[in-house]
C-alpha cells in the first residue's frame, strides 16, 4: 500500500487484478499438459475480446 496515495485507487488496482488473476489462474498441478494448454488458450482469447 505504500506506492498508493489514495484508498480507492488501490481498491481499483487491487479488483482489476483480482479479475485478471482469477481468468488465468489455471492451477497447472491439478491438470493434464492438453488441457492446462486448452484452458490458457481458452483465457487468453477471452482477454484479448475484453481488452479490444
Amino acid at each position: 500500500m505504500a506506492r498508493f496515495r489514495d484508498i480507492k485507487t488501490l481498491q481499483k488496482f487491487a479488483s482489476a487484478h483480482a479479475s485478471i488473476h482469477n481468468l488465468f489462474n489455471q492451477e497447472r498441478y491439478l491438470n493434464r499438459r492438453d488441457i492446462f494448454k486448452q484452458n490458457r488458450s481458452a483465457a487468453l482469447a477471452e482477454w484479448r475480446q475484453l481488452a479490444a
